[in-house]
């Protein structure tokens, strides 16, 4: 696959693909395969939608803010859903589930809650990622590479692989780098869904072999490791932006950094650094592993937040900032 990287990080040696330790994402329903031939519907809030994330889930003792924190070597095990029962007419209940889309930050893939409805949780996803970001969430500076008024035609998913057909629009303008974002902005969001491991693409029912007019080759279907540039050094999955968190707080995802070393730092409405821990994750220097921590913050007053994820630099010692997720804080 052409690829056009970001920034090269002085951290980070880079092998594709890379991925060995892959995430067991959240989702408690099943995805199933539903197709959708309208625009994609907005989401209509000026914050992400969606219970509130608290810390404490993973069962085990959170550490001190000061001591390390060693992440499991198992995937982390995803967040309860969140279920909402109604009447659909003929006695069907319909169940609201939690997942998440992919937008960016910069230029590289920024997850963002959504809620879609069960069980067509692969359409109502790729939905709400043709939607675009919210208000809160471009005011916080993420965007995404997808063309307005693309379209969704169809999710398949067989034997673990999601085939989505999309509108001629979305293969529409931009270089290579808008090609790649547009491309793993979908793949993260589907490789979200417990059931897909990689993602296959269709233009107005056709497969896809090379993608827009830079020509990037699409020789089968492809999963996060093939955009593993395009993912940050720490990518936090859990808690997403705009969340409400308390304390203790777990924050999972997955990172590469050297020696899998990096630290989690909340701040909260006054700017007081609440809590600084110590991550080690599954794996890194060229290899992403998986992490999934639990630790206590101690915050000044609640409000408006951030959860900042960062490595010290074995050059000179100084923080390097991987990735910011705004949050509301509580004490």
């Amino acid at each position: 696959m052409n690829s056009e990287a970001p920034s090269a990080r002085s951290t980070r040696r880079r092998h594709r693909p890379v991925l060995t330790a892959a995430l067991t994402l959240p989702l408690l329903a099943a995805a199933a395969c539903g197709s959708g031939s309208g625009p994609a519907t907005p989401s209509g809030t000026d914050r992400p939608s969606g219970p509130a994330t608290s810390g404490g889930a993973s069962g085990t003792p959170a550490p001190s803010a000061s001591s390390p924190s060693t992440a499991p070597r198992t995937s982390p095990a995803p967040p309860a859903a969140s279920s909402t029962s109604g009447g659909t007419g003929t006695g069907t209940a319909a169940t609201s589930v939690r997942t998440a889309v992919y937008f960016l930050h910069g230029e590289q893939v920024s997850p963002a809650p959504r809620t879609v409805t069960a069980p067509a949780t692969a359409t109502g996803a790729v939905r709400a990622l043709l939607a675009g970001p919210d208000t809160f969430e471009r005011g916080h500076s993420r965007t995404t590479a997808i063309p307005a008024g693309t379209k969704l035609n169809s999710v398949v998913i067989r034997g673990r692989v999601a085939t989505v057909d999309l509108s001629g629009r979305y293969d529409d303008g931009g270089g290579s780098l808008s090609m790649r974002a547009r491309l793993a902005q979908m793949v993260f969001t589907l490789t979200r869904l417990p059931a897909v491991d990689k993602v296959a693409f269709a233009l107005d029912g056709k497969p896809v072999k090379h993608f827009g007019g830079e020509g990037v080759v699409l020789d089968g279907p492809v999963g996060r490791a093939d955009f593993e540039d395009l993912a940050p050094a720490v990518l936090m999955e859990s808690p997403l932006i705009g969340d409400t968190v308390r304390t203790p707080l777990r924050v999972w995802g997955s990172a590469d950094t050297f020696e899998a070393v990096f630290r989690l730092k909340v701040t909260d409405s006054t700017g007081h650094t609440a809590a600084d821990v110590r991550v080690t994750a599954t794996s890194g220097t060229g290899t992403r592993g998986t992490f999934d921590v639990t630790f206590p913050y101690k915050a000044a007053r609640s409000g408006p937040g951030r959860l900042t994820a960062y490595y010290l630099s074995p050059k000179d010692g100084r923080p390097v900032t991987v990735d910011t997720v705004p949050l509301t804080v509580n004490r």
